[in-house]
């Protein structure tokens, strides 16, 4: 990296980094000075974990909104995953062929939504609307409503074990961060997500593969939200066709804190990531205050306009 480039790099991407991050600071200090639960070690373990699923949601939802597109099946995709997971796993199915078939699930629903918004032509918004309505259709009518018992122990204790003081959600979110860092910032396709979601006729004019680049999103969004699920089922024990409702927004929040842009082009693993904390955050500090739900719904909007109002700011002054 030459000594030029190095700069405006950091103005970039850093920088809008760095200003998820102070808000996240700030949140925790002002949360420190009203609970002194907030700033304990358990708790804040508690947070990481508490987020770590949300987290899974909103790496795959970030990559989405960077190529241009948005994810509204991430949720109902996850219950889709979760109890055909846990049905194989309660009928004797290995543990690991269990795994690996919800995670075929979440990524068979990502190819289906990305087929039908590259070839059918189909705007993003409608057709993953319409699949939050026919993934969640299919989790009902396969359980019959009803949720799933009796998840072997050696999975539940694998996702409610630690290693050396983590616990293994945190630790998966870590490897998943990682991988999808060096995607986004490494190879060819990570910078194909940044010009499909910039200018995508540019971007098929310089060669780039738009429509197997949209579809590599929507099948990665997919598989990170079964990843999301496997993690659930396996600390609750049970799988629940209603599971994962209203997930999209959390990790759409979760994204647009971190600085993605929600028109396309522009976002960050690492924002991302500090973005799930500061939605963890909030509500664990909230939580402790004995605040109602309500109002922690409430804080949480403000939250996301004021991190909309600051990257619009921000966005301006680089533009």
């Amino acid at each position: 990296m030459t000594a030029t480039a190095r700069p405006a790099f950091l103005a970039r991407i850093r920088f809008r980094d760095a200003g998820t991050l102070l808000g996240l600071v700030l949140i925790g200090v002002v949360f420190s000075a009203l609970t002194p639960v907030f700033l304990t070690v358990p708790n804040l373990m508690n947070i990481l974990q508490q987020s770590s699923i949300n987290a899974c949601i909103a790496l795959g939802m970030t990559l989405v909104i960077i190529s241009g597109g948005i994810d509204l099946s991430v949720g109902p995709v996850a219950a889709l995953s979760a109890v055909l997971g846990a049905a194989m796993m309660v009928a004797g199915v290995p543990v690991p062929l269990a795994v690996a078939g919800a995670l075929a699930v979440g990524v068979g629903c990502g190819l289906f939504n990305g087929v039908l918004i590259t070839w059918g032509g189909l705007q993003p918004f409608i057709v993953t609307l319409g699949g939050l309505s026919l993934f969640r259709a299919c989790a009902l009518i396969f359980t019959g409503g009803t949720p799933i018992f009796g998840i072997p122990d050696g999975f539940r204790a694998f996702t409610n074990g630690t290693v050396l003081g983590l616990p293994n959600p945190v630790l998966i979110v870590a490897v998943l961060a990682g991988a999808g860092w060096v995607i986004l910032n490494r190879t060819p396709l990570g910078e194909y997500f940044m010009a499909v979601g910039g200018n995508e006729e540019a971007a098929r004019i310089s060669g780039v593969p738009v429509r197997m680049t949209k579809l590599a999103a929507y099948m990665i969004s997919g598989l990170m939200a079964s990843v999301a699920a496997m993690i659930l089922i396996g600390r609750l024990g049970a799988a629940e066709p209603t599971l994962g409702t209203l997930w999209e927004l959390d990790a759409i929040a979760a994204a647009a804190i971190g600085g993605a842009s929600l028109m396309g082009g522009r976002g960050s693993i690492m924002g991302t990531l500090i973005g799930c904390v500061i939605l963890g955050a909030l509500r664990n500090g909230l939580t402790l205050m004995n605040v109602q739900a309500f109002y922690q719904l409430l804080a949480t909007g403000i939250i996301i306009i004021v991190a909309m109002l600051i990257d619009r700011a921000t966005s301006g002054k680089q533009g």
